[in-house]
């Protein structure tokens, strides 16, 4: 049948369906308090851990870890696709499933996202029509799988290429200008921003087209040209290549950082599918969120020169709140005049392994990059280098990682880890070791690995059980908050903002196809308290304000440690005054 199912015709399916008699008809449930247990039919026990509460809408199995909704319990136990279980689910309830009459997309963005992939195809069609751009992708060492595999293409030279066939009414111009396919000149006319240039689309975790990445065949200028910030496009938090990672790996052991287009694709060329590349800009907090939801090891693979490494040293900044327990960070540098492309093509896959297996590990990273800056030989030089390492290091979460650094700082300043660590202030400015800070959650919040509380998981386990507590929440006090998970809270927050009557397993399915929403259901599985004292909303309003003064407060220090050290542009003087 042609059309989409509408996307509030499914959270209304979901918001009415029975759970328990969705489950009772395939599994024997018995009744446990408030909730239904069984057996999982997911994995062999004797002891029940199938947990399926009515209230919620949704099934959890302590044991084996799967959870769902009703949609998601026939998809998994009758191994229905998604269409076939909405089908399946409305038919039970005597509702008929209603079809857009065309395929315009239910969800606001969706025409973009169409528009985005059918310029793509057109592209990759271009490209098997232009010999040049054949030649000069062959030339690159780049063969038809592999083009066809990262969906490369190429946009013909001219002004209007994309315009005159893809902007044919008032409506689709605006659609190609949301998607910075086409630039408006100051006469109000428009041109195509991509022309004469291989393509490269990049896509997000869902597979979609998202922007496009232009590299040009000659010594036109510039050499790269990407989309534009965007709707659907945020260059700082997006990864060329990890869609395209995650679809041929099953489990993903480490990830390599490279910087380009042509690096990414050109290693998995070579068999080498788990690179990805930042898109014209320095590795931020999201792009490690991201990485580290997939995999524990990481390796930033740079350039040997002097751009590289104050590359290196950026993405060594942004990840030293990132270190947990058990994650690897490593940097690799490649020869004087290699990048990843040119390195594997000329001495390859083996020998780009083995240079990856080489690579330095972060703490080496910083002592060596702080020792090249000072006079090792002489008292004062090590001291400075104890002084240079301070603020890096109160950047560094407390634990067994920060321990071991100060370890190795101090064996290389020539002091006991005692001594320098006292020196160095042993607890993260600002803070007391073992006390949360003033207005943290009750002890209802889930439990981080130090023993605080985790505010941000906190926060998303009373939206999974009291969804309209987010219907007052400021979202705006997320703004300038980096820690994991946040920009989750904030989708979730949106969520129910626009759909005020979405329930817990409405939120579930919304999410379900979401990277980061993976892991949703075991945080609704979490009790909340039920009694009248207890207010969601309040409770949620707590969360916002202890992350956001938390997040201002890091900033502060931070600011004021590289000020007494380094110094600070006038953009970040004015910035520190405004904070404080």
């Amino acid at each position: 049948m042609a059309g989409l199912i509408p996307q509030d015709f499914i959270d209304d399916l979901i918001a009415r369906a029975d759970i328990i008699e969705v489950v009772g008809r395939r599994v024997q449930l018995k009744k446990a308090g408030r909730e239904f247990k069984a057996c999982c039919p997911f994995h062999d026990e004797k002891t029940p851990s199938f947990t399926v509460s009515p209230g919620k809408g949704f099934y959890h199995c302590f044991g084996c870890g799967a959870h769902g909704t009703a949609i998601g319990f026939l998809m998994e136990f009758d191994h229905m696709s998604f269409v076939e279980a909405i089908e399946s689910l409305a038919g039970s309830m005597g509702v008929d499933v209603p079809r857009s009459e065309s395929d315009k997309p239910a969800r606001r963005y969706d025409e973009l996202f169409s528009l985005l992939d059918s310029v793509a195809r057109h592209w990759q069609a271009c490209l098997k029509e232009c010999p040049a751009a054949i030649e000069y992708v062959k030339k690159r060492g780049i063969d038809g799988s592999t083009a066809k595999r990262y969906g490369i293409g190429y946009a013909p030279d001219g002004w209007s290429n994309v315009l005159d066939k893809f902007g044919k009414s008032p409506e689709a111009i605006e659609r190609l200008l949301a998607t910075g396919l086409i630039i408006r000149k100051d006469n109000g006319q428009h041109y195509d921003r991509f022309r004469d240039r291989i393509m490269f689309p990049i896509r997000d975790a869902r597979g979609r087209t998202i922007a496009f990445g232009g590299r040009t065949m000659g010594d036109g200028e510039p050499k790269y040209l990407n989309s534009p910030e965007t709707v659907l496009f945020h260059k700082g938090r997006e990864l060329y290549g990890l869609y395209e990672a995650r679809q041929a790996l099953r489990h993903i052991d480490q990830l390599v950082v490279v910087e380009g287009y042509m690096d990414t694709v050109a290693l998995a060329r070579h068999g080498i599918d788990f690179a990805v590349a930042t898109l014209g800009t320095a590795t931020t907090s999201d792009h490690l969120n991201r990485l580290f939801r997939l995999t524990e090891n990481v390796c930033f693979a740079f350039d040997g020169d002097r751009a590289g490494r104050k590359a290196a040293w950026r993405a060594l900044e942004n990840a030293l709140p990132q270190i947990r327990e058990g994650r690897q960070i490593r940097f690799m540098f490649l020869p004087d005049g290699h990048d990843p492309d040119s390195y594997v093509n000329e001495f390859g896959t083996d020998a780009f392994l083995k240079a990856l297996d080489e690579g330095v590990a972060l703490s080496q990273f910083l002592i060596d990059e702080l020792a090249s800056q000072v006079d090792m030989t002489t008292v004062d030089g090590r001291a400075r280098l104890a002084e240079l390492a301070r603020p890096l290091v109160h950047m560094i979460p407390l634990g067994v990682y920060r321990e071991l650094l100060i370890d190795s700082l101090a064996e290389a300043v020539g002091l006991t880890a005692a001594k320098l660590e006292k020196m160095l202030g042993s607890e993260t400015p600002g803070k007391k070791r073992g006390r949360a800070p003033a207005g943290a959650p009750r002890s209802t919040g889930p439990k981080s690995m130090s023993g605080q509380p985790s505010v941000v998981r906190h926060a998303i386990t009373i939206l999974l059980n009291h969804p309209q507590a987010g219907l007052k929440a400021d979202i705006e006090m997320l703004a300038s908050v980096s820690r994991k998970g946040t920009d989750l809270l904030q989708s979730l927050i949106e969520t129910v903002q626009s759909e005020p009557n979405i329930t817990t397993a409405g939120l579930l399915e919304r999410f379900r196809h979401d990277e980061q929403g993976r892991h949703l259901g075991k945080l609704a599985a979490n009790e909340m308290p039920l009694d009248d004292d207890f207010d969601a909303g309040a409770e949620l309003a707590d969360c916002l304000d202890q992350l956001a003064l938390a997040g201002r407060k890091e900033r502060i220090d931070f600011l004021i440690e590289k000020q007494r050290h380094s110094g600070l542009s006038d953009e970040e003087k004015t910035e520190l005054r405004q904070l404080h």
